[in-house]
């Protein structure tokens, strides 16, 4: 059997069982599994992965930081934005195996956002500053696109507290996306604290969270006109991504 999986605490509405169940269906892969392995301490995951004999695995909250000093091997990328969401497990033997951390939130989102960004999407917006923004930073600065971060507690050089967003804050800056889990199912009514009267048919809200399908945060942004998009394209991108590291 091959098997893969994910790993976090908790793992109560996580994407990527019900994606891969589906994808081995589809391809007919009898022979291929996707587990969870929700434990609340990494010390805990030596033994998931010999006992399950795991192949590869995805990381998610609250671990895709955490499990840096874990990995025998960090991709380039990866150890630039600190946040692994994707390993794979090289085995040695029986009991013996090396791990190589890779980040393809960095592809999935690179490649969702691209075909939506217009001549006046010059300059970006990023609620939050966890590991997810991290990644969303690495895209933006590839793609040479300014931007600040928005934080509760803003304390560096480049970020901004909310009560800073201002209509000249937003006419300046069209691309918004948000990191944080603010609105996130079941907490559906719940969105970061903009000022959306200033949004216009100009922005581009972009939204991490996948359920609801359209959280408070896009649906305040459509009302003003503004183009919208939430990360479930995100995800099956970074899932495939995954998947071609296991397999190369």
């Amino acid at each position: 059997m091959n098997t893969y999986g994910v790993i976090g605490y908790p793992l109560t509405h996580t994407f990527s069982p019900r994606y891969f169940a589906q994808k081995f269906q589809s391809l007919k892969l009898d022979s291929h599994q996707y587990i969870t392995g929700e434990f609340d301490d990494l010390k805990k995951l030596n033994d998931w992965i010999i006992t399950q004999h795991i192949q590869g695995f995805n990381v998610t909250i609250p671990y895709k930081q955490q499990i840096l000093p874990y990995l025998d091997f960090i991709q380039p990328a990866a150890l630039t934005i600190k946040a692994v969401n994707c390993v794979k497990v090289l085995w040695k033997s029986e009991s013996n195996y090396e791990l190589v951390g890779f980040n393809t939130d960095i592809i999935g989102f690179r490649q969702s956002l691209e075909p939506l960004l217009k001549p006046y999407h010059k300059q970006a917006l990023i609620l939050g500053t966890g590991g997810a923004a991290s990644a969303v930073a690495y895209v933006l600065r590839k793609l040479q696109i300014p931007f600040l971060f928005v934080s509760r507690n803003p304390n560096k050089s480049g970020e901004i507290a909310y009560s800073e967003v201002s209509n000249e804050i937003l006419s300046q800056h069209h691309i918004i996306i948000n990191t944080t889990p603010l609105g996130m199912y079941p907490n559906v009514d719940a969105a970061p604290p903009l000022p959306f009267t200033y949004i216009t048919s100009q922005h581009l809200l972009y939204d991490l969270i996948y359920n609801p399908a359209e959280t408070l945060f896009l649906k305040q942004g459509a009302a003003h006109g503004a183009m919208v998009k939430n990360g479930y394209e995100m995800l099956c991108l970074q899932a495939e991504a995954s998947w071609n590291i296991w397999n190369e």
